[in-house]
């Protein structure tokens, strides 16, 4: 009777496979493209006297004949590699299209000079040149290429330079860039210029490390150009002058090249400008004119193409207020103007790049092509639509509306606030700081139950808040409050506008508007533009604006201080655009039919039946740390990685996983902490199983392929930040016991990026410690680590196991696992060879030569490799 019942599911679930099949199947494919690497050889500089080799890539449009033909720029740090992807898109659209490594970085030579007309722009006037003479490029009558260019952050700038300095390009399409990058690396949110803005000290240090601290690129200048190290043979272009235009000399100086070891892929001008800046925390007259001379700022009326600026509204680095710069400048010209503000950006958010990929087309179609593609709205806004039930992520929807209105919006709303005048403290060396965000990893604190990390410290903020919302407000541009500040002397403030009714309060996008005040014992008013944005405020919901003596992205001053804040106005200035509404955009049938599916198949596997389902706890296993059951992963090659693995771990063990190189020990490891999928078996951890956040997994603390964290941190910053971002409470971390693991003394204060190998690792132990967990897992924890630092590092691990907790242990160093393990497991190729008391494996060796027996020969006995 079983088996009859089932016949009716098992034929819903045949059809809806063969229906997918047949789908999939008759599904058209988009046409293949195959682009050719070209090197190109230009020749820039202020007097045109230096020769620069290109690494390109270019792609026939995929239908053939002649098509328009696009440029496509890359990002700050990366290479013609990092828009592979989008260029194949354009060509399947029917594009012909080159990218590019940019001078300093990928294989490119020449030294990074940051979008300068002088140089990078140079560069890209002569790849246009060399597209001209492709045969599969469209002319127009005059003989010039039908041309676009687009690009996102360095790549959109350029994009935005190059049209400013060449006719030649007919239409553009920048993304998540500036309009002057003096203002976005010193802003002020008083409107008094760079000159008097507050250093955006983590964003600059990061955007000028990944050139600074990065492995030259061959032939990229700098020490691999002068001295042969890896790359350095690539920097001759066959004539005999180095590829960055300096005259060859015999033997380096020894002045040259430590500026050059310093400055790395950078021109030593720039680097020197950045170390000048961040030193002293204060733009100079010559940083503010180098900076914008890479910037649209310096090209006044000069770019006059239909442009589709996008810009993300989770973007610290480059917020939308560049985008509103950049819009203004050209519509002035009479050129087309489209913006859009995207659910993206530098600090995360959802990047929606087919979105972003499919208005790119369709701009280059209306523009290059002329096929009569309709244009957009001329503003166009992402929003949260709620939550996809399959998947949980965002629902983003878009509103348009007919013309762009600015950061004012079309209309403004006065919202009251109060608070009484605040007593706010600089503190000495500006910390501890308050955190708006955290560059780099600004996605992930975004997504900690929708509030982001976002911190003011006690006595260091003034604080003024509306009363509850009647009407839900929301917000599309730049709000402005009017402040008061008394005392004596400069104070930098950052200025921040919360929501504040949910769980906790949530900072949108974690922005934060900085400024510098002269302030007065009577008090000198300052009227603040708080940061774009575009966020509603629920009914009942509280408007809270914050003004804080510090910030952790930014530098502050050293020297402590005590200041008053007051409102100048209870008045908050609120920008609205009642005209943005959501674009009823046609479904495509997969949208209904597959959550249709996904409710049938659900229904089968309903009346199938599994027994326990898959995310209920087993009860007989509460107590146990790990149990793995018939665990397997393949490679993309079919290749077994982990196969049919089995093993317990009990309470109090110290475990070691041992096992050559390609046994599947860290594979194992990633599937035990969710981060990869099995492909068979499960994984338990007390009981629960291991899947993607899984809640058991806080009871697990980790340290696996190498250490990494924010190198311009302190290793204490980074541990507390770290902690931070889990939600936990301060008090649950015992931060103590993992600094005296670390063992770190002084070096706790400094900068991470100046450890050692060692130092490092003793810090991801450290950090992997946090909150004590009951269960650690650790991936070679010994590496770079010095003898005696070894043996307290076992004594740590086994007094840890001592109190009930469970270790797991990863290592090659199999004398060391022998005096710290009590159990191990020994696998080889994907397989479980033995597991056991490391007493037990030792009293079964009986070596050949009759000497004591040595893990290491029970370890080469097993895996069969022994000589």
């Amino acid at each position: 009777m079983k088996l009859a019942g089932r016949r009716p599911a098992a034929l819903i679930v045949a059809t809806l496979l063969v229906l997918g099949a047949a789908v999939w199947a008759l599904w058209p494919s988009p046409p293949p493209v195959k682009g050719f690497d070209q090197r190109i050889p230009v020749v820039d500089g202020p007097r045109d006297d230096q020769r620069v080799t290109l690494d390109t890539t270019f792609f026939p449009p995929a239908g053939g004949g002649k098509a328009p033909a696009v440029l496509l720029a890359h990002g700050f740090g990366g290479s013609k590699q990092s828009v592979r992807e989008e260029a194949v898109r354009l060509a399947q659209a029917g594009y012909a299209v080159l990218t590019w490594s940019a001078r300093g970085f990928g294989a490119s030579t020449g030294q990074i000079a940051l979008n300068s007309p002088d140089y990078e722009v140079k560069d890209v006037k002569q790849l246009i040149d060399w597209v001209a003479r492709r045969p599969e490029v469209q002319l127009d009558s005059a003989g010039d290429p039908r041309l676009g260019m687009a690009g996102g952050s360095y790549g959109g700038a350029i994009t935005l330079m190059a049209a400013a300095y060449d006719a030649r390009i007919d239409a553009i399409v920048p993304q998540i860039t500036w309009y002057d990058l003096a203002d976005a690396l010193f802003p002020d949110a008083t409107g008094e210029g760079p000159g008097k803005g507050v250093f955006k000290r983590m964003w600059a240090g990061l955007f000028f490390s990944r050139a600074v601290d990065s492995p030259l690129a061959p032939g990229a200048g700098g020490l691999g150009g002068l001295t042969g190290a890896p790359g350095g043979t690539g920097s001759r272009d066959g004539t005999g002058t180095p590829a960055d235009g300096r005259p060859a000399t015999g033997s380096p100086d020894p002045a040259e090249q430590a500026r050059e070891v310093q400055c790395g892929r950078f021109l030593p001008e720039i680097c020197q400008m950045y170390q000048q800046v961040a030193e002293t925390g204060r733009a100079t007259p010559g940083a503010v004119e180098t900076l914008r001379r890479s910037s649209p700022v310096s090209v006044p009326g000069k770019i006059r193409v239909p442009s589709l600026l996008i810009q993300g509204k989770h973007d610290s680095l480059f917020p939308l207020g560049h985008a509103d710069a950049n819009a203004r400048a050209i519509a002035a010209t009479g050129a087309p103007v489209e913006v859009a503000w995207f659910d993206g950006g530098h600090d995360g958010g959802d990047a929606e790049p087919d979105w972003v990929a499919d208005r790119t087309i369709g701009w280059f179609g209306h523009w290059l092509k002329k096929d009569g593609t309709p244009l957009g709205d001329a503003f166009t806004v992402t929003r949260d639509g709620g939550r996809d039930p399959g998947t949980r992520r965002p629902v983003l929807v878009h509103a348009g509306t007919g013309r762009y209105p600015g950061l004012s919006g079309t209309a403004q709303s006065p919202v009251q606030i109060a608070g009484p005048d605040q007593q706010v403290a600089s503190p000495p060396g500006g910390s501890p700081a308050s955190i708006s965000t955290v560059p780099g990893v600004g996605g992930l604190l975004g997504n900690l139950g929708g509030a982001g990390l976002s911190i003011d410290m006690p006595g260091q903020s003034a604080v003024f808040e509306s009363a509850p919302l009647t009407a839900p407000l929301e917000v599309t541009g730049a709000p402005v409050v009017k402040v008061r500040v008394h005392g004596e002397g400069e104070v930098t403030l950052f200025a921040k506008l919360y929501d504040v009714g949910g769980q906790r309060p949530a900072l949108p996008q974690g922005l934060v508007a900085p400024l510098r005040v002269t302030a007065t014992q009577a008090g000198t008013p300052v009227s603040v533009t708080l940061p774009a944005i575009d966020y509603r405020f629920d009914v009942g919901h509280r408007l809270r604006v914050v003004l804080s003596t510090t910030d952790m992205g930014y530098a502050s001053p050293s020297a402590p201080a005590v200041h008053r804040v007051g409102l100048a106005s209870q008045t908050l200035t609120v920008p609205t655009d009642a005209s943005l509404t959501a674009v009823a955009a046609g479904l495509a049938w997969w949208v209904w039919a597959l959550p249709l599916a996904a409710l049938a198949l659900a229904a089968v596997l309903l009346l199938l039946g599994r027994g326990r389902r898959a995310g209920e706890p087993d009860p007989e296993l509460a107590g146990v740390p790990l149990q793995i059951t018939g665990l397997a992963k393949k490679y993309r090659n079919g290749e077994l990685a982990v196969d049919d693995l089995s093993f317990r771990v009990e309470q109090g063990q110290v475990l070691g996983l041992l096992g050559p190189n390609g046994a599947g020990k860290t594979t194992t490891m990633r599937m035990l902490m969710g981060l990869i999928h099995p492909d068979a078996g499960e994984i338990r951890i007390f009981g629960h199983r291991v899947t993607p956040g899984a809640p058991v997994l806080s009871r697990l603390g980790s340290f696996v392929e190498g250490p990494g964290f924010l190198p311009h941190l302190t290793g204490r910053e980074n541990l507390d930040l770290y902690w931070r971002a889990t939600g936990r409470p301060g008090d649950d971390a015992h931060m103590d016991e993992a600094l005296e693991i670390a063992a770190l003394g002084s070096a706790l204060d400094r900068a991470v990026r100046t450890y050692s190998q060692g130092m490092r690792q003793r810090l991801a132990i450290a950090q992997a410690m946090l909150g004590l967990p009951d269960l650690l897992v650790l991936d070679e924890p010994t590496n770079g680590l010095d003898p005696p630092q070894i043996a307290e590092m076992r004594k740590v691990l086994i007094r840890y196991a001592a109190t009930g907790r469970t270790v797991i242990v990863s290592s090659h160093m199999l004398a060391e696992v022998e005096q710290t393990c009590d159990h191990v497991v020994v696998m080889h190729r994907g397989r479980l060879v033995t597991a056991g008391p490391v007493s037990a494996l030792l009293g079964g060796a009986v070596p050949s030569n009759g000497s004591k027996g040595r893990l290491e020969d029970v370890f080469l006995d097993l895996i069969g490799d022994r000589a």
